[in-house]
């Protein structure tokens, strides 16, 4: 008996202890945050793990996702249509991209006092965030850059600032 309890207790100590930035745990980056899909091929599961199920596979590389929950190395997100599922996280970019939002054309500026218009932006259209001040967020799409009010774009938080 008293073998058995050395035993026990020898397990525990060898046992590694978990920090609580234990990259296992996932990155220690703040949730939720934005990224973007790194590929046009990006199978999104149902769980974290390849032994889900494969919900959705993504096309459209660029697209910004919201991680809203990490596990190891897996993200959960949530896409522009509010669908959520999980990702490994070799499929994300910190590549900031945003998609027009709204139902009709959105004008683009040539900066952010929205004096001259440069573009008109379909809805859908995926556009590299260049940075972003209190309203409006600088977009670069080949082969121009505009200013987009913010309220018509999903990827950037609307009281977020971006250099």
């Amino acid at each position: 008996m008293r073998r058995l309890t050395f035993l026990a207790a020898l397990l525990l100590v060898s046992m590694p202890a978990f920090a609580e930035d234990d990259p296992r745990e996932g990155s220690g980056l703040p949730l939720p945050r934005f990224a973007s899909l790194k590929s046009d091929s990006v199978f999104a599961r149902t769980g974290p793990s390849m032994d889900y199920p494969i919900r959705w596979i993504y096309k459209r590389e660029g697209l910004p996702v919201e991680i809203v929950q990490e596990f190891d190395v897996w993200r959960k997100i949530k896409d522009p249509a509010g669908e959520q599922s999980w990702v490994h996280k070799i499929l994300l970019s910190g590549s900031r991209t945003a998609v027009v939002g709204a139902k009709s054309p959105v004008t683009a500026w040539s900066d952010a006092d929205a004096k001259q218009p440069v573009a008109q932006l379909e809805p859908n259209v995926i556009a590299h965030v260049a940075e972003c001040d209190q309203k409006f967020c600088k977009l670069e799409l080949v082969p121009f850059k505009g200013w987009v009010e913010k309220k018509f774009l999903w990827g950037v938080y609307p009281s977020e600032i971006l250099n």
